[in-house]
């Protein structure tokens, strides 16, 4: 297994939408074993387009601490979203050390197949709802940041660039 390297805004690949993976598609389990060996460092859930592989394939490790063992999306549509939203703290390996509350549906249904390509639907919420929400958007060519005010957004942005910039520059 290889520790990936994860892609960081601005990058271009990041706004792209990502292709429907074949069934037949053999580089898929390599994948998902490099993607989830990635997020161990860091994370709970990260999209292949993150580590600049343009296809629907969703990792998403929610810790111990959590009762789901850690699981593979590949091909995921959300299928049904409640009415009823909430507000959840979002951060992101792409966007290292910013955070913004996004307001979300507080429960979903989504159909994927697992990494033997078997078909499923979950119902979720809470965090795994928020998580899943979040990595699809990155299939879909979207960052939280989008979800924000283009005011709090540029905000987050400018202290982004900022601390990065800085970082650089360091010996």
């Amino acid at each position: 297994m290889t520790i990936l390297t994860i892609l960081h805004y601005p990058d271009s690949t990041l706004r792209k939408t990502s292709l429907l993976v074949d069934p037949k598609d053999a580089t898929i389990p390599g994948l998902i074993a490099d993607m989830f060996e990635t997020l161990a460092i860091d994370g709970i859930g990260l999209a292949a387009p993150q580590v600049d592989v343009l296809k629907r394939v969703v990792v998403i490790d929610l810790g111990s601490d959590q009762d789901i063992p850690p699981f593979a999306l590949i091909n995921p549509e959300i299928c049904w979203c409640s009415e009823r939203t909430v507000p959840y703290s979002n951060g992101c390996l792409s966007l290292p050390g910013v955070y913004a509350d996004v307001v979300r549906p507080e429960e979903i249904e989504v159909k994927y197949l697992d990494e033997n390509f078997n078909q499923h639907h979950l119902k979720a919420n809470d965090l795994l709802a928020v998580c899943i929400q979040h990595e699809i958007d990155h299939l879909d060519g979207k960052l939280f940041i989008d979800h924000l005010s283009k005011l709090k957004r540029e905000v987050l942005i400018r202290k982004f660039v900022k601390k990065t910039q800085r970082s650089t520059e360091l010996p």
